[in-house]
């Protein structure tokens, strides 16, 4: 508990000198025009009132990552703070503002137009492919959970029930995705996120009034508590993404690019919707570490309970009762729906501007909205049909995050190193060295991978981090330097 209570400081005071540093590095210009105002179009160019902007970009980051990761990350034991902590301030917050603060700079251009002007054209083109079906695969996974967690609220449970939810959400996905950004997104956003938010401070609140006994701490020891869950390196970082840094975020920055009115509101908008999600891990890492290692489980009358939602659900029944666990399984299923309908929104503007394509007549909005719909379908019924092909999309989604977020990185690395002198460059290269060293030893010796052995985690990640430092060096000499 005392562990919780310090990283929440450290994360608070991340946001204000860090995020601080890195408001002064890129500088924004107040006196600019953002896409919001110079390229309003009244369907996903608008400026917005600042703090729905926030609450839109702080639910679409979130999904079920900071609560499920968590969970899964608590597994390996308290060391799963140290990265919510380090990862969300030096990593995921930093990731999410340059990306961000760069889409504003760039017209509200997508996550593969600015990977391709500072990686060049053959990277976006690779990028331009890799992120849209990124983008469907979260569609696919974030209409399947909900799904599941519905199903069991307010039906049987059976895989008919599943069923018909995953209809219902998939066609609330078509319609949030083709209409304008404020009638239903501006609306509903900021409702589900106090939803969420409210799940949060009501178990902080729990914790705070039970302190129960047991918690480990990191000075208890760093050491894998659970093993069979993988090695800590690079499972853990793996495991939580969105509570620590994620590259979805960086596709998601671009919707609320278009609908910022400022660039000074950047840090509250990108760095600070981070920080809180990083929070919500925080607490969820905790309530999960009690639940796991200091009798909750068995306090609860449920030792055997292991996976993420079936511990969101008995945690909250337990400790905020009937009206309590309500609203706080309405953020757990707000959460991955509104991020699928977003990721499926930015698939499209992706598709759109790759094609050039205005998506103003909502005949062209189909054009391109509707194969995205049909490949998205396909990945749905593979979960339906077979059991397992929950599981195996949801791994591939986990690698295909983290590594969307290492070119994001480099791409961050690069902008930096040209316009900011001095070393500011190392804010990005550092955790972009971190994570192609995670990705790389991840899917070598995954079982979803080249499944390797895992003696060969410390050279393969050793080579990767290596590799990527002398590339960096040797195309770093190539790039013109500028103010």
């Amino acid at each position: 508990m005392i562990t919780l209570l310090i990283s929440m400081a450290l994360l608070v005071l991340g946001y204000i000198f860090y995020g601080g540093l890195c408001d002064k590095v890129f500088a924004p210009d107040s006196a600019a025009l953002t896409p919001a105002h110079s390229k309003k179009d009244g369907i996903d160019f608008m400026p917005m009132p600042t703090w729905k902007v926030f609450m839109i970009q702080f639910l679409n980051i979130a999904g079920t990552g900071p609560i499920f990761g968590a969970i899964l990350g608590a597994k390996f034991g308290p060391s799963c703070y140290l990265w919510i902590v380090l990862g969300c301030i030096f990593g995921g917050a930093m990731h999410d503002y340059f990306s961000g603060m760069l889409s504003i700079k760039h017209g509200g251009a997508g996550l593969p137009d600015i990977i391709g002007e500072y990686l060049g054209k053959t990277t976006k083109n690779v990028m331009l492919v890799f992120s849209v079906v990124m983008l469907m695969l979260v569609g696919a996974v974030f209409v399947y959970s909900p799904a599941i967690i519905l199903g069991d609220l307010a039906g049987d449970g059976s895989s008919k029930a599943v069923l018909i939810w995953v209809f219902i959400v998939l066609a609330y996905y078509i319609v949030a995705t083709l209409v304008p950004i404020d009638k239903i997104i501006g609306k509903i956003y900021p409702l589900f996120a106090v939803a969420l938010i409210f799940m949060a401070v009501s178990l902080f609140i729990c914790l705070l009034v039970k302190w129960p006994a047991g918690v480990p701490e990191v000075w208890d020891g760093l050491q894998n508590r659970t093993p069979q869950a993988g090695a800590i390196f690079p499972c853990l970082f793996i495991s939580i993404a969105c509570g620590a840094i994620s590259g979805f975020h960086a596709t998601q920055s671009p919707l609320m690019a278009r609908c910022i009115k400022n660039e000074n509101l950047g840090k509250k908008v990108y760095y600070g919707s981070m920080i809180t999600e990083g929070l919500i891990a925080l607490i969820w890492a905790a309530v999960s570490s009690y639940f796991f290692y200091a009798g909750g489980n068995v306090e609860m009358g449920a030792e055997g309970v292991s996976s993420a939602p079936a511990v969101v659900t008995t945690v909250s029944k337990h400790w905020l009762g009937a009206f309590g666990s309500v609203l706080a399984m309405l953020g757990v299923v707000a959460a991955p729906i509104t991020s699928g309908d977003t990721a499926l929104r930015s698939a499209r503007l992706i598709v759109a501007d790759a094609f050039k394509i205005d998506q103003t007549p909502i005949a062209k909005r189909l054009i391109v909205a509707v194969p995205i719909f049909i490949v998205t379908g396909l990945l749905l019924w593979f979960n339906v049909a077979d059991a397992s092909g929950f599981d195996i999309i949801w791994r591939y989604f986990g690698w295909a995050n983290q590594t969307l977020s290492v070119f994001t990185l480099w791409a961050i690395t690069s902008y930096l190193y040209q316009h900011r002198r001095g070393f500011y460059y190392l804010m990005s290269l550092i955790p972009a060295v971190f994570m192609t060293a995670v990705c790389t030893s991840f899917i070598c010796t995954a079982k979803i991978g080249f499944n390797m052995p895992q003696s060969t985690i410390p050279y393969v990640a050793g080579f990767a981090a290596l590799s990527a430092l002398v590339l960096f060096v040797v195309l770093s000499r190539k790039l013109k330097r500028t103010e």
